[in-house]
This record gives structure tokens, sequence and C-alpha cells, in this order.
């Protein structure tokens, strides 16, 4: 139980992803080992992918300890010097020209991976893990938009923007979360885990009283830039599967990311599968203080019960308006009735009417967030996130520009000298811990196979 081994993929399939795929993606059907290019010194030697022995890699949960990372990011704008780098980059760019291959300058990076980032859309797994406690399909299809409203202030926390870093094809992160059980409850009683802040009480929680909440992301694919994660809770029967390809747009002063792609929660006791999408993200000001804003309408959806979810993340207008708005309706399509309303900032509060006339505020600030637990970097594997990065990270926290771009030059470049090897060997890239599966991306062992 306490570990995690994952065998090797068996998929063939080369069916092409949706939303027009650069190229099909297929996993190889034999296991290949290719050569060390010889120019690449002994950090990279070590970083070769052999996938012969990628199967045996083993997450040890006592070896993981409480995160203490801490991701705010200087609140400082853009310096002078650093403004024209941008200015200079800006005026080779086109308006609505894909920013997949363009190189973006180092000091605009957020000292972590993207990969990463999606762990921190469970920064509430109290919130996460109350869905199944939900005793009707309304009431569980409610918390889940409870749930997924309050995902997103975690992962951009402070006010300036910046962009995580694009993982390399390969990369790994894994996490786990001990929730208290006192704290996982169902809807209507569930207020009072929502004003509940006492750190200490959930630093020295004895994990028989926890749920273990464990998390796995892999980058899958370099182009297009797909990322896979998947997230368990054995003892709730609950997990989650979801693929996502970002794409970047110029847009004049602002840069678009859009999440194409999909997931799906799994309610294994009830049967029920939640299909859900993600928001676009938009990184505007980039001139002065840049700032991150949510955009677009995404869908929450249960076949089987018959409920689904509009979810509508507001860009600020033009003139006037407020920032970071959102509005959130529940239905219940057989019947056409809406049961649950929701509207406020996704950063701040929200607010939730309920069919019955009842009410709840969600001051997503006041929320307790429990920290990830994950294992030191002497620990952690040759591609995994942090590992991987642990240079640029340092050179970063450090405010050594040069440095930082260096090792992400070389991390880059590796990957470059890899691809050119895979096309010279006609091999495709074979993921650790995912496979395709028709348009989509699936976790290898997932729950309702064991």
């Amino acid at each position: 139980e306490g570990i995690l081994g994952w065998p090797g993929p068996k998929s063939h399939s080369t069916e092409q992803l949706k939303n027009g795929a650069l190229s099909s993606l297929s996993s190889a059907s034999a296991s290949i080992t290719w050569a060390i290019v010889p120019s690449l010194g002994q950090e990279e030697q070590a970083l070769q992918p052999n996938t012969e022995h990628l199967a045996s890699e083993l997450i040890l949960a006592e070896d993981e300890i409480t995160d203490t990372e801490d991701n705010e990011e200087e609140d400082l704008g853009v310096m002078d010097d650093q403004r024209s780098v941008i200015l200079h980059l800006i005026s080779q760019l086109k308006l609505g020209m894909d920013l997949t291959k363009v190189v973006l300058p180092t000091f605009i990076l957020e000292k972590r991976s993207l990969l990463e980032m999606y762990a921190n859309f469970m920064a509430h797994p109290d919130l996460f893990l109350s869905i199944a406690a939900g005793a009707t399909p309304e009431e569980r299809i409610t918390c889940f938009v409870e749930y997924y409203l309050t995902a997103f202030h975690e992962g951009r926390k402070g006010a300036v923007a910046k962009k995580p870093y694009n993982p390399i094809i390969g990369e790994t992160f894994h996490c786990s979360w001990d929730v208290p059980k006192d704290r996982v409850k169902a809807l209507r009683t569930s207020s009072a885990s929502v004003v509940s802040k006492d750190p200490n009480k959930e630093l020295g929680q004895d994990e028989a009283l926890c749920y273990k909440l464990r998390f796995v992301a892999e980058q899958v694919s370099h182009h297009p830039p797909i990322s896979c994660f998947y997230c368990e809770c054995r003892e709730k029967k609950m997990c989650v599967n979801a693929h996502v390809w970002t794409k970047s747009k110029f847009l004049g002063m602002s840069i678009g990311v859009s999440m194409v792609g999909e997931g799906v929660l799994y309610l294994m006791e009830h049967d029920e599968e939640y299909v859900f999408t993600l928001p676009s993200a938009y990184a505007r000001s980039i001139l002065t203080i840049p700032w991150v804003e949510l955009g677009g309408k995404v869908n929450i959806s249960c076949a089987r019960t018959g409920y689904s979810a509009t979810v509508t993340f507001h860009t600020k207008p033009f003139y006037g308006g407020k920032v970071h708005r959102v509005t959130a309706e529940v239905k219940h399509n057989p019947t056409n009735t809406i049961v649950c309303k929701a509207q406020g900032e996704w950063n701040g509060t929200l607010e939730f009417t309920y069919s019955n006339g009842e009410t709840k505020v969600i001051d997503t600030n006041k929320l307790p967030v429990i920290r990830k637990k994950i294992r030191p970097v002497a620990k952690q594997g040759p591609m995994e996130s942090r590992h991987l990065w642990q240079h640029v990270t340092i050179s970063l926290k450090e405010g050594n520009i040069d440095a930082a771009t260096e090792h992400k030059h070389r991390l880059e470049e590796r990957q470059r000298a890899e691809e050119r090897q895979r096309v010279a060997l006609t091999a495709q890239w074979k993921p650790k811990y995912f496979a395709k599966e028709g348009d989509g991306w699936l976790y290898l062992n997932p729950l309702w196979k064991a």
C-alpha cells in the first residue's frame, strides 16, 4: 500500500489527437534503448532515457515530506533592461502567432514546472474528497463545482504573471496529500470546514486519521506539448485522469494560453464519470506588471445522472468592470431545472445559491491549504520535475538570470538531440505512466482496473 510501482505501457494506437494534431502520436511496440550522444556531458548522460529500467521505479510514501517550497512570486514588474528584451521579442511576433516554438526570456519563468502547477489544483484536497461524500447525484455535482471553482487560486498565487517551465518530454512529477478525515464532509455540513484554519492541528495529523491522495503527472509529447496527470484516493474509491495540450498565442499586449483536452473524475462507488474541461489563461500587460486572468466557458457533465454544469470565467471588459469574475450554473438536463448557481471571483469570494433557497459563501483566501508531500530532490529520479530543473530554479532564486538561461538551454538542447535521434531511428517516444487511447491519454494502472 505504501508503494506505487507502475508497469510499462502496452499501447500501439496511432490515432490522431483531436483539435488538429501536428503529427500522429503512437507508442513504440518495442522497448528501445538509444545510444548516448557523444557530445553530452556527464549530467546529461545520466538523463538519457533507458526504457528497460523505467518500469521498475518505485515511489516510497515514507520518503515524502511536507513541501516547504513557497511559490509566491515577487511583484516587481518588468525591469527596464528586461522591457527592451520583451519589446525586441514582440517586434518579431505577429498577431495570432503560435508561441509554442518561441523561446521566451528566462526572467519571466516561475521556478516550477507546469506539471507541478497542475498538482496545485489539489490545494484543497478536502473539498475534492468531499465530492464522493455527497448523498445524491445533485449534491455530488454541486460539490464538484464548489471544488472546481476553488481549484485555481492556489496555482496562481501572487498577482504577477510568470510562466512555469515547459516540461521536457518524459518529465514526471509525483506528490501526495494526507487529508484529515474529519475535514471531508458532504456539502450541507461542510460550511464549518471552510472556516477552520488551524495549521498546527493540520501538521500533527496522525496518518490513520487521514485519507491518502496520490498524484502523478507526465509530459507525454513534445509537439504538440501534452501533459497528463492522474490523481487517486483508494479509500474513497475516486480518481481523476486528465490530458492537457497547451497552445499559446500572441495577442498584442497579452499572451493567451488555451488548454485543449479534458479530465474525467471517476466516482467508483456511485459508478459515475464526470467529464470536465479547463479555462484559457491570459497574461496581460506584459510590458509593465504582467498579471493573469482566466477566460472562457468550461463544461462539467455526468452522462449517467443527467446533471451538467457550465462555468464561465469572465475576462475584464476594456473599460470598467471587475477582474477574475466567474459564474456557474448546475442543471438537471432531463427536467431542465437549475439546481445551483454560483458567482464571485475565482481568487476571492464565491457565493452559491441552491434550489431550496439556501446560500453559502466561500472565501478562497480563507480556505485552509493542505500542503503536498514530496520526496527531497536527492531521492528523486533524474527525470522528475524538481530534480530536472533544480539548477535553473537555484539560479533564478539567486537572481542569476544568465546561469538560469544556460541551464535551461542545456535541457532544451538535450531534448532536441534526443528528438533527432528518435527521428533517425524512426523510434516513437514511449511514455512511462500513460498510454494513448482514442483521442486522449489514460493512466496505465487506474483505480478502476485494480
